[in-house]
């Protein structure tokens, strides 16, 4: 199983029941605001911020809480300024590991992603190092239990999917060029079909398999990355079976 999808689908299942939801609602109030303050917070014509409600709405974020972001980044309201960047770095066994920021101090968010990297068995790379490894794609994942593989396949195909995963044992994941998320999205939701989750991710091209005491270092620097309010989002290409993801995640 590739990094990003087994990572993503255990972060939303923890997601669930995780206690830190205060840290979550601190990304997600981040995202809202940096979306509304490049492309507007009208979601109709803003399908970055669009998405991004859904997220919160998912995380049961009040609308309250929603609606201060939006504004702060429209400028209704004051706010902080964050700047957006992209970091790139290796994990344990040469990893390869592209994070997505939003800052108010780059200074000291680089200095404690490197921090994070070398406590773990990591370390930075150069801009352009990894970013190449990965390629910018939607990724809609849909419960086996809701959905018939054959018929998936042809509502997603028709709707502008370009492929259907089925390696994972508990989901399908739907993949669209970026350009044709939303069309598909939309059409699997008219089919009653609800994603486990869905979103414009970065998938890597190939995978570095990880076992044993890397694979513990690396979901151990995953989590560490995850709790820092800076890391939006993190895309990596390590490949750790589910027995070994389930085992260490649980630890």
């Amino acid at each position: 199983m590739s990094g990003h999808s087994k990572w993503a689908t255990t972060k939303h299942k923890k997601a669930a029941v995780d206690a830190k939801r205060g840290k979550a609602f601190t990304k997600i109030i981040r995202e809202l605001t940096i979306a509304a303050k490049i492309g507007g917070g009208d979601p109709d014509g803003n399908p970055r911020l669009r998405m991004i409600i859904a997220k919160a709405k998912e995380a049961n974020m009040p609308s309250d809480n929603m609606k201060r972001a939006i504004q702060k980044g429209t400028g209704e309201l004051p706010g902080v300024n964050y700047e957006e960047t992209s970091y790139e770095g290796y994990g344990p066994g040469g990893v390869a590991l592209l994070l997505d920021i939003l800052t108010d101090n780059k200074n000291r968010t680089v200095a404690e992603v490197r921090h994070l990297l070398g406590k773990h068995g990591g370390n930075m790379a150069e801009t352009g190092a990894v970013a190449w490894m990965f390629d910018r794609k939607g990724m809609i994942s849909i419960p086996r239990e809701v959905a018939d593989e054959d018929t998936l396949l042809t509502l997603a195909l028709e709707a502008g999917a370009e492929d259907l995963r089925t390696d994972d044992l508990e989901s399908f994941d739907v993949i669209t060029p970026p350009g044709d998320f939303d069309t598909v999205h939309e059409a699997l939701l008219s089919a009653n079909l609800k994603p486990g989750y869905a979103e414009i991710t970065f998938l890597p091209q190939t995978t570095v398999h990880l076992e044993g005491k890397q694979a513990e270092q690396m979901i151990r620097l995953m989590d560490a990355l995850e709790d820092n309010d800076d890391i939006q989002n993190i895309y990596a290409n390590f490949d750790i079976s589910d027995e070994e993801m389930e085992k260490h995640s649980a630890e």
